[in-house]
């Protein structure tokens, strides 16, 4: 029986991927509702992301008045710079996928290589091992305990 299903899986395998490869390519009519699709998208996303800031930008101007109003310190607004285009074509943000000058005379820190303190988070030392007979510190199983 097992023999059967991995012949039938096979089998259906092979067939998907045929009629995959049989379809035609997506005639001029289909580019361009596909398109006209993508800039509707498009458009609705600008808007909603123009309705999400006006959103925010109202909370932040109500908090920032009731804050002062109740005598919190307030600080002044950051500016924030619109988002530039990410480039996907240069990895790891380095222009043309190439190390800076900056970047390559910047000294490497590494906590692997010893060239930086080690994190707050390791340890100081190995765990110590508990001498022989000690009871565990944790009880297996559910106590006993006599309510009455």
């Amino acid at each position: 029986m097992n023999h059967l299903t991995r012949i039938a899986a096979i089998a259906l395998a092979l067939a998907a991927a045929a009629a995959h490869a049989a379809l035609p390519p997506p005639t001029p009519a289909q580019q361009e509702a596909a398109a006209a699709k993508k800039a509707a998208a498009d458009a609705q996303a600008a808007k909603d992301k123009a309705l999400l800031t006006a959103s925010m930008d109202a909370i932040t101007a109500r908090w920032r008045s009731r804050a002062s109003a109740q005598g919190w310190k307030v600080h002044a607004p950051v500016a924030i710079a619109a988002a530039a285009p990410a480039q996907a074509a240069a990895p790891a943000g380095q222009p043309e996928g190439k190390l800076t000058p900056a970047g390559a005379a910047a000294p490497i820190k590494s906590e692997k290589l010893g060239t930086a303190p080690p994190s707050a988070d390791v340890k100081a030392h190995p765990t110590r091992a508990e001498p022989a007979g000690t009871p565990p510190t944790v009880q297996k199983g559910t106590p006993k305990v006599n309510n009455r």
